[in-house]
């Protein structure tokens, strides 16, 4: 507020969207002096105006929080729960390949894709960052690991490792730390979001983990000799189009038919 001998300022700031960071100033003032006090009622009407074409901006320029908390669903239609045993699958039969795997499915180690949808990936359950909600939804942080029954000398949690190979800059290997969000943590998180009418995709892109200028990057398969179909980061890779199978009747009841029709198309039975 500003006094002045004849009038007195307002000024009101309507924050806007961090996303832009932009801000709004609304002026108002009172008048002391009588001579103007006429002209107070044509500035009120102004000033109503400005005012809510200011709000009507600054509401307009807020993200959608439902775009934020969408749940994750299932072929089923169901919400991802964290803690649950998922499949993933490619969203592409025949072509795209199969499931996601690991490269030795009693101790996991590096993430696959299995070139043949005939073959069964190994079950994953998700953590997220905040374990307020049981629900995985899109576009937040959490933890993927692989659900094996034996003691491995390494955990069976997804983490992303420096490649040696020049065509990709990061792959998808497994004895990260489930938990404990920060900079330590770093390369253990992974965020579900939505690709389209075709399902889903994985991306690794832990901002709210550590605010530090992390590296954002859809998560591809490359193909590497005696290695196969390895979830990779790069920007020469297409994003990994996914699926999510709860296990139980249904995702065993999927993978026959898989094999049925693998069988019909090759003249057996």
């Amino acid at each position: 507020m500003i006094d002045s001998d004849n009038d007195i300022w307002i000024i009101v700031e309507l924050p806007g969207s961090s996303s832009i960071n932009a801000s709004f100033l609304a002026l108002f003032f009172i008048s002391k002096n009588k001579e103007s006090q006429k002209h107070q009622i044509t500035m009120k009407s102004t000033l109503v105006v400005w005012f809510s074409f200011l709000l009507f901006a600054f509401v307009l320029s807020v993200p959608s929080i439902e775009a934020y908390t969408e749940p994750v669903l299932d072929i089923q239609g169901e919400q991802l729960k964290a803690g649950t045993e998922y499949i993933i699958s490619s969203a592409i039969w025949g072509a795209g390949g199969g499931d996601v795997s690991a490269t030795n499915k009693t101790c996991p180690d590096d993430v696959i894709q299995y070139s043949l949808d005939l073959l069964q990936g190994l079950p994953v359950t998700f953590s997220p960052a905040s374990s307020e909600d049981d629900v995985i939804r899109v576009s937040t942080d959490l933890n993927i690991k692989f659900s094996i029954k034996k003691d491995c000398d390494h955990s069976s949690v997804w983490k992303i490792q420096k490649s040696s190979n020049s065509e990709v800059h990061w792959f998808v290997t497994t004895g990260g730390e489930e938990g404990n969000p920060g900079v330590h943590t770093i390369t253990n998180w992974f965020k579900i979001e939505k690709a389209g009418i075709l399902g889903y995709k994985l991306v690794f892109c832990p901002e709210d983990i550590c605010h530090c200028g992390v590296l954002c990057r859809d998560i591809g398969i490359y193909f590497e000799n005696n290695r196969g179909r390895i979830l990779s980061l790069s920007d020469k890779l297409s994003p990994f189009l996914v699926l999510f199978k709860k296990v139980g009747p249904l995702s065993s009841s999927i993978w026959m038919l898989k094999v049925c029709l693998a069988l019909n198309n090759d003249g057996i039975g």
